[in-house]
C-alpha cells in the first residue's frame, strides 16, 4: 500500500476511536519531494515500457509526412507590393478639416476587400486566360464543371480557385498592401500578382473617372441654377440705385464717416477744456486772494512779490523813523499805490477766466450741435444703403458661388482625362525561384515532434486502459501473497501478442530453451533467479519447508512450465532426488522441452496401461532429477486427476523423491489445475509482467481459495528490467560493486532479492 493510502487509513482509524483526536497536520517537504519524484519516476517508467508504441507512432507519422512532402508538387508564390494613398479632398470649412480623410485602417481595409472581390478575380481570369490553363484548371477539372445552362457554376469555381491560391494583406504599420499568389507555375504565379495589380489600379481609376463624371454634371446643371440667381439679384440691385439716385455712394459714405469723426474728436477736446475752464472759473470766484496762483497769472505774482517787499521797506522804516519821517510817508504811498495795481490785475484776470469759461462752453455747445447734425444725416444716409447693402451681398455671393463652381468644373472636366492614381506598384512581381511549399525539413520535424506528441498521449492512453500487472508490488497487493521471485525477461523471449481478454495468440519464443536454463548457464541471471526462488520457496513455509508443490498460471504461456522445470533443476543441484510431474494431460510441454519420449507417462498409469516405474525417465545420470511425462492425450483428464489412483501415486511417489514438483494447465482454462491444488503442499502462481490480467490473477486467487489451497506466493516471470527503474538501478548498483560472474547482467537476483525484502 503507498505511503499516503497508509497514512490515510491510519488515520481514519485513529477518528474512529473516541476520545481520541489528531494533532493539526505537518507538511513534510521532504515527504512531498519524494511523492513529487515517484510520480516522475512512474511517468518516466511508462514512458520506457511504452517505448514501441511511442517510436512506431513518431517513425510512422514522419515516413508519412516525409513522403507526402516529397511527393506534393512544389508550389511558388509571386509578390507584388502596392503603395495606397488616401485621397484627400479639397478643404471648404472647419467640417471639411475635421471629415478631410478616412483613418489608413479603415481605408486600407476597404481596398484590401476590393482586392479581393470576385470581379477583379474574375477579370483577372478572363485577361490571363486562366480558365484554358493547365498550370491553373486541368481540363478534366473545367470539364466537370461545365454546365452549358448555367456558366456561372463554371465561374464560380474558378473564381473561389482562384481566391484561395490569392494572399492580400497590408504591411503592418505603413500604407504598402503585398499581392500574393500562389501556383504550381513560377511564371503564371508572376502574370497573375501583376495582371491583378494592374487590374486593381485601373479599376480604381475609372472609379474616379466615373465618380468626377457624375460630379461634372451635378456641377453643370447648379452652374445654370446660379447664374440665373446672378442675373436677377444685379438686376434688382441696379433697379434700387436708379429709384433712390444712388452714384458714388461710397465715397458720399467715406466722407460723412471722416467728417462725423473728426468732429466727435473736436467735441471731445472742447467738453475737456469746458471741464478744465469751469473748474478754474469756480476755483478763482471762490478763493480770489490766490488768483494768481490758480490762474497761472505771472504779472499778479511779481506784482505781489513786489508788493511784499515794499510793504517789508515800510514796515522796517517805520519802526526805524516814525509815521512823519519823509521816506517813511513815500513808502506808504508805494504800499497803497502796489495795492491797487494787485487789485486791479486780480480783477482782469477773473474776468478772462469767467470769459474763457464762457467761450469753452459755447464752443461746446457748437460742436455738440454739429456732431448731433451729421449723425442724423449718415444716419439718413444708412438706412437709404441698408436695401441697397443686402441687394449688393446677394449678387456678390451668388457671384462667388458662380464662379467656384465653374472653376471646379474647370478642373473635373481637366481631372477627367488624366491616368493619374493614388495607387502605385512600388515592387513588381518577378518569377519566384525556391518554392514556398512543401518546406521537407520543416514539415519532417513537425511530423517528427507531433508523432512524438501522439506517441507520448497514446502510450499513456495504452497505460490507462492496461489492466495487467507489472511488477511484484502489483501483485502482492491485488492477491494478498508474498512474491518469491522475481525472473527476468531472457534474451531469447519475444513478448507475445495479447488479445482484448488476456489470451495469447501463440507460445513465447524460447520456451523450451529457457526451461533448462538453470541445468545448461548455471551462472547466467535467469539461473540465479531460480535459486533465489527456490529459497524462497523452502523458506515460505516454517518450519518444515514443502515437499510436494504446483506450480501454475491463470492462462497460458505466462512460463509456468520453464519456471517449473528450473525450479525443480535448482532443487535437484542441491543434492536432492527432485522429480517432475508434467500434470498438463491436454497439452503436456516438459518432454517436449527435455527432449524426452511422451509414449509412457501419468495418462497411462492412472488409466492402468503401465506402472509408474516404467513411467518415470531420469533427465541426466549425473544429476538427480527424474521427470514422470504427461503420456498420451487421455480423453477425460480431469477425472483421472481427481481419482484415488492419483491420490495414491503422489503419496508414493513422496516417499520415493524428496521434492516433487507438479506442472499443471492454467486454471482458467481448465479445472484440472484446480484438482492438482488439493493434493499438493503449495501452489505457485506464476504471473507474467505486463502481460497477465488483473481479474484473471485474482479469479485463479479465488478458486485456488475455495479449493482450500495453499498459496505458497506468486513468481512475476519475464520482468523487463529496463522498464523497472527500481529494479533496474539496484542490479546496477551490485553489479557495478561486485561484478558479473559471467559478465552478463544477472538482473534475476537482484530482481528476487529484492521481492523476498
Amino acid at each position: 500500500m503507498p505511503y499516503n493510502q497508509e497514512l490515510s487509513l491510519a488515520r481514519s482509524r485513529s477518528l474512529d476511536r473516541p476520545g481520541l483526536s489528531l494533532p493539526a497536520p505537518v507538511i513534510d517537504t521532504e515527504a512531498q519531494a519524494a511523492e513529487m519524484y515517484s510520480y516522475l519516476q512512474t511517468y518516466w517508467r511508462i514512458l520506457l515500457r511504452r517505448m514501441s508504441t511511442i517510436l512506431t507512432v513518431a517513425c510512422t507519422l514522419t515516413a508519412l509526412v516525409a513522403i507526402v512532402s516529397f511527393k506534393m508538387r512544389p508550389v511558388y508564390q509571386a509578390t507584388a507590393r502596392l503603395e495606397v494613398e488616401a485621397e484627400a479632398p479639397q478643404i471648404q470649412s472647419l467640417e471639411d478639416l475635421r471629415r478631410q480623410a478616412p483613418g489608413d485602417d479603415a481605408f486600407l481595409g476597404t481596398q484590401i476587400q476590393i482586392l479581393e472581390t470576385d470581379d477583379l478575380a474574375w477579370r483577372t481570369i478572363e485577361q490571363l486566360g486562366l480558365q484554358g490553363n493547365p498550370g491553373f484548371a486541368s481540363p478534366e477539372q473545367v470539364e466537370a464543371h461545365s454546365d452549358p445552362s448555367n456558366p456561372n457554376i463554371l465561374r464560380d469555381w474558378l473564381v473561389r480557385k482562384f481566391r484561395k491560391a490569392l494572399d492580400v494583406e497590408r504591411v503592418r504599420e505603413s500604407r504598402v498592401v503585398k499581392v500574393s499568389f500562389e501556383s504550381t507555375n513560377a511564371d503564371m504565379a508572376a502574370q497573375v500578382a501583376n495582371a491583378l495589380a494592374t487590374n486593381y489600379i485601373e479599376y480604381n481609376f475609372h472609379q474616379r473617372y466615373d465618380a468626377t463624371r457624375q460630379a461634372s454634371g451635378w456641377m453643370e446643371q447648379q452652374l445654370d441654377e446660379l447664374k440665373a440667381k446672378v442675373e436677377k439679384s444685379q438686376q434688382a440691385m441696379v433697379d434700387y440705385q436708379r429709384q433712390n439716385a444712388i452714384v458714388n455712394i461710397d465715397d458720399k459714405q467715406d466722407v460723412l464717416a471722416e467728417r462725423l469723426a473728426d468732429l466727435s474728436k473736436q467735441l471731445t477736446a472742447a467738453e475737456s477744456d469746458f471741464a478744465q475752464q469751469q473748474s478754474l472759473y469756480q476755483l478763482v470766484k471762490s478763493d480770489p486772494v490766490h488768483v494768481a496762483l490758480l490762474a497761472e497769472n505771472e504779472l499778479l505774482e511779481k506784482l505781489q512779490e513786489k508788493y511784499a517787499d515794499i510793504q517789508g521797506q515800510y514796515v522796517d522804516a517805520l519802526g526805524q523813523f516814525g509815521p512823519n519821517y519823509p521816506k517813511v510817508g513815500r513808502l506808504k504811498a508805494q504800499v497803497t499805490e502796489m495795492q491797487n495795481f494787485i487789485d486791479q490785475e486780480r480783477q482782469r484776470t477773473v474776468e478772462r477766466v469767467q470769459h474763457d469759461y464762457l467761450a469753452a462752453s459755447g464752443r461746446r455747445e457748437l460742436l455738440a450741435g454739429a456732431v448731433t447734425q451729421e449723425k442724423v444725416e449718415l444716419g439718413k444716409l444708412s438706412q437709404l444703403l441698408i436695401r441697397h447693402n443686402i441687394l449688393k451681398r446677394e449678387f456678390e455671393t451668388n457671384q462667388q458661388l458662380y464662379n467656384s463652381l465653374l472653376q471646379r468644373l474647370k478642373d473635373a472636366t481637366i481631372s477627367a482625362g488624366l491616368r493619374a492614381t493614388n495607387i502605385h506598384i512600388i515592387d513588381p512581381p518577378s518569377t519566384p525561384v525556391v518554392p514556398i511549399r512543401p518546406k521537407k525539413l520543416l514539415n519532417t520535424a513537425i511530423g517528427l515532434l507531433v508523432g512524438l506528441i501522439l506517441g507520448v498521449t497514446l502510450a499513456f492512453v495504452q497505460e490507462g486502459l492496461d489492466n495487467s500487472i507489472k511488477t511484484a508490488e502489483d501483485a502482492e497487493r491485488l492477491v494478498a501473497v508474498p512474491s518469491l521471485a522475481v525472473i527476468p525477461l531472457g534474451p531469447s523471449q519475444r513478448r507475445p501478442r495479447v488479445t482484448g481478454r488476456g489470451q495469447r495468440n501463440g507460445k513465447s519464443l524460447g520456451e523450451d530453451v529457457l526451461g533448462l536454463t538453470v541445468l545448461r548457464h548455471p551462472s547466467s541471471t535467469l539461473a540465479e533467479a531460480f535459486r533465489t526462488l527456490r529459497t524462497s520457496v523452502l523458506l515460505s513455509t516454517s518450519p518444515r519447508p514443502p515437499e510436494c508443490v504446483l506450480v501454475t498460471s491463470a492462462q497460458a504461456g505466462e512460463g509456468k512450465t520453464s519456471t517449473a522445470l528450473n525450479l525443480a533443476t535448482a532443487f535437484a543441484q542441491q543434492g536432492d532426488r527432485v522429480l517432475i510431474i508434467d500434470g498438463d494431460l491436454r497439452r503436456p510441454a516438459i518432454t517436449a522441452a527435455l527432449g524426452l519420449p511422451n509414449d509412457k507417462g501419468l495418462s497411462g498409469f492412472l488409466t492402468g496401461a503401465h506402472s509408474l516405474h516404467e513411467a518415470l525417465r531420469q533427465v541426466d545420470p549425473q544429476l538427480p532429477l527424474w521427470v514422470l511425462p504427461a503420456g498420451p492425450v487421455a480423453p477425460n483428464p480431469a477425472e483421472l486427476l481427481s481419482s484415488a489412483t492419483m491420490r495414491s501415486a503422489l503419496r508414493e511417489l513422496r516417499r520415493r523423491f524428496r521434492y516433487v514438483l507438479v506442472d499443471s494447465p492454467p486454471m482458467l482454462v481448465v479445472t484440472d489445475a484446480t484438482i492438482l491444488s488439493t493434493l499438493v503442499d503449495g501452489v505457485i502462481l506464476v504471473i507474467e509482467s505486463e502481460s497477465t490480467a488483473r481479474g484473471a490473477v485474482v479469479r485463479a486467487r479465488r478458486l485456488l481459495e475455495s479449493a482450500g489451497a495453499r498459496v505458497l506466493g506468486v513468481v512475476m516471470n519475464k520482468v523487463n528490467l529496463r522498464h523497472d527503474g527500481y529494479y533496474g538501478y539496484s542490479y546496477r548498483r551490485y553489479y557495478q560493486s561486485y561484478g558479473s560472474p559471467d559478465d552478463t547482467p544477472p538482473n534475476s537476483q537482484v530482481n528476487t532479492l529484492a521481492a523476498s525484502s
